[in-house]
């Protein structure tokens, strides 16, 4: 962006071969049922470019993305590429034309292996039309070794960190001939040093005969790795930018057309604020090694670290997700017995998992049966009949409250983008009044405006008494909204800091205090 470090860390971009751009689009229009999505759309891509393209949640670049790459069909625009109309005919098609891309949600089949997802239907058959694995993983690691990827193809995916799953759709996406690579939130489930890998990636990808199309609510990355920014808003094209010339200012301000409130940090609590949750002693077979920690009544207790630091691992470990070896989880002073999920919300304990589409939504259920389905219980009647109007007005209650974009409470889950998702999950948790609410990763690919409306909403549950934890891989998030922060490294709590005490630095410093034996490095 416009500051001088922004302007050093630019890529270079190649120069065009030719006069027209690489790909090109022109009045892009597309509707589902309730919904305009895409109105008079418009974004060109040029040779060597990285592209990024941005906007709040529910601003159509999911739905533009996929109309390149073939899952739905635009009713009206003009598609062109290096000046030649295209119409693109469902995704094998579009792979066909050297189109790929990278989903926001991950395409993959957790039983395969590494190798079979990546290849899956170009499989390698010998004798007898059986598969031949030998061969595949062979291709695979060729592939691993042209990108720089550390991955073992013979690995069931479901074996893999969502970060290492995260990789091999990335190899997926670069194992066909792709001219254009289209990739939604690929930074989404990474880490600073995993990021640096994909944009070597990326650098190494594009050519002269290739560009990029980058959809981030990262701001900070798009001075790393894209020539130009567009934006799109409600569904329409708002302006295109060279990204060395703009600041992350006038971009936020173009995706959501309001002013964002700068940073600022939490006040601190009252010290005599009764303790809600006290984890002591917290073990787990493979990882967790005596975390200890307490979250007092209108408190955040942030948790950072480093990717495999066991942050979720703990959550899910007090809910019952996973099982504890050892450890005593009081609530209210007294002592609980967790064993699963269910146990903890029966307790007042709520958590929204990292993975909402797996955990955390019902995607096949309209908006208002996933909101009350932690507390359906509170809407049925003597006889277990439905209450369908509180349910509606649960519903309504919720939608207006979290500004969640849907045409009606009966809208399916699954029609809304990822970040509308998000703000249904926090909604179900909301509705069953929990007095501990977990929270994993609550703004994961949700949009500057909406993550604002986050934040606002975790501190407005705070100040009603509740006790939260909030589990962020966003340093600058975790500083912002913790009343206190506990760092985790390999499997352990090495320091919890008062706000006031904390610093990135600091943070650092404690996320990498353990050495591969299990020491404090010093």
């Amino acid at each position: 962006m416009s500051d001088a470090t922004a302007e050093a860390s630019l890529p270079e971009t190649p120069a065009p071969v030719a006069s027209a751009p690489l790909l090109e689009l022109e009045g892009v229009s597309k509707g589902f049922p309730g919904v305009q999505a895409l109105d008079g759309v418009r974004l060109d891509l040029r040779h060597g470019e990285v592209h990024a393209l941005v906007g709040e949640n529910g601003a159509g670049k999911s739905t533009l993305m996929k109309l390149l790459a073939g899952i739905h069909t635009p009713d009206s625009g003009t598609f062109r590429m290096n000046g030649r109309d295209l119409v693109i005919d469902g995704p094998r098609h579009a792979q066909e034309q050297g189109i790929s891309i990278i989903h926001q949600e991950f395409n993959l089949m957790p039983d395969l292996t590494v190798a079979q997802n990546i290849f899956i239907g170009r499989e390698h058959r010998g004798a007898g039309l059986f598969v031949d694995d030998k061969a595949l993983n062979r291709r695979a690691r060729d592939l691993f070794d042209r990108l720089g990827l550390a991955l073992d193809p013979a690995e069931p995916v479901e074996r893999l960190t969502v970060a290492r799953q995260q990789m091999v759709e990335i190899a997926k996406a670069l194992s066909f001939d792709a001219r254009v690579l289209i990739m939604d939130e690929p930074t989404a489930a990474l880490n600073d040093a995993e990021v640096d890998v994909l944009f070597d990636l990326i650098r190494r990808f594009r050519s002269p005969e290739t560009g990029v199309i980058y959809i981030s609510h990262r701001m900070e990355e798009l001075s790393r790795i894209s020539d130009r920014i567009t934006v799109l808003r409600d569904g329409r094209y708002i302006d295109t930018l060279e990204t060395a010339a703009t600041s992350q200012r006038e971009i936020i301000s173009l995706m959501v057309g309001r002013e964002i409130s700068g940073e600022s940090r939490p006040a601190p609590i009252a010290g005599d604020a009764p303790v809600v949750l006290a984890v002591r002693g917290l073990s787990t077979k493979h990882l967790l090694r005596d975390v200890d920690f307490e979250v007092r009544a209108g408190e955040i207790l942030g948790f950072a670290g480093l990717m495999g630091a066991g942050r979720t691992e703990v959550a899910r470990a007090v809910v019952g997700a996973d099982r504890r070896q050892a450890g005593v989880i009081e609530l209210h002073g007294r002592e609980v017995s967790i064993g699963s999920p269910a146990d903890a919300a029966a307790l007042g304990i709520g958590y929204l998992s990292e993975d909402r589409k797996q955990l955390g939504v019902l995607l096949e259920r309209s908006v208002r049966e996933n909101i009350v389905l932690a507390s359906l219980k509170d809407y049925l009647g003597a006889l277990g009949w439905v209450k369908d109007r509180r349910i509606e007005q649960a519903g309504r209650e919720y939608v207006d409250k979290l500004r969640i974009k849907t045409p009606s409470t009966a809208q399916l889950v699954r029609n809304l983008s990822g970040g509308n998702q998000q703000k249904v999950v926090i909604a179900k948790w909301l509705a069953k009044d929990c007095d501990v609410l977990i929270f994993d990763e609550p703004t994961r690919g949700i949009d500057v405006g909406a993550k604002e409306e986050i934040y606002t909403l975790l501190r407005e549950l705070a100040a009603q008494g509740k006790a939260i934890v909030m589990i962020s891989s966003e340093l600058p998030e975790v500083l912002r909204l913790a009343d206190r922060i506990a760092v985790m490294a390999e499997g352990r709590l090495t320091a919890t800091l008062d706000n006031a005490d904390a610093t990135q630095e600091v943070v650092m410093d404690y996320a990498t205090r353990f050495t591969a034996e299990g020491t404090i490095a010093r």
